[in-house]
């Protein structure tokens, strides 16, 4: 099981290159939508979280109220803090569990947070996805249509552009079309199709 990290700050284009390489055959496990799944209604964590930080943040349906939470956390780091102690062994554990039911040559593990949750220690490389800050907030503000504050504030729980870059194993500079994404993509994909051969 050969597992590469993606990862990049808001707006760079994770998507858009997880994508490109799920069309490639590549299986692509997404912490995000791992996150998601394990606060839905009837998950430990969804009860634990509504213990600690109250109703105010269920919706009526008892959902989770993600905008609501989302506020708290990002102006509060040690809210933050008690909501990853909550979440992240779960994440941890469900992550696992599709990374070893994976099938395809390598299998690519997507988070923007790879660093930062200690998840690159499931890969054996990290590839970072990098824009520079001011288009990441442009294409962020256009994508999602959240304010400067709250994208800055995301960004901010996100390890720096340098030091992020610093840690990865391969860099894809995404300031370019799609074009020029899937480009340098299919060069790294290569590259990753041998290494996991090796392996």
């Amino acid at each position: 099981m050969y597992v590469v990290g993606l990862t990049g700050g808001i707006g760079s284009g994770k998507t858009a290159a997880s994508d490109y390489l799920h069309s490639l055959g590549i299986d692509v496990v997404d912490a995000d939508v791992v996150a998601r799944d394990v606060v839905a209604i009837g998950q430990p964590a969804l009860a634990q979280i509504a213990q600690h930080f109250g109703t105010a943040i269920l919706l009526a349906d008892g959902s989770l109220d993600r905008s609501a939470l989302r506020t708290i956390v990002f102006n509060n780091a040690d809210e933050r803090k008690v909501l990853e102690t909550i979440t992240h062994p779960a994440i941890r554990q469900e992550i696992l569990q599709q990374l070893t039911a994976s099938v395809s040559p390598y299998t690519l593990l997507v988070s923007p947070l790879l660093f930062e949750s200690g998840q690159y220690q499931f890969a054996h490389r990290n590839l970072v996805i990098d824009a520079s800050e001011d288009l990441q907030r442009q294409r962020a503000a256009m994508r999602d249509g959240v304010s400067s504050e709250q994208i800055n504030n995301i960004m901010a729980a996100q390890l720096t552009r340098t030091e992020r870059n610093r840690r990865a194993d391969d860099i894809v500079i995404n300031h370019g079309d799609l074009a020029d994404l899937y480009q340098q993509l299919h060069i790294v994909h290569q590259q990753y199709l041998q290494l996991s051969q090796a392996g």
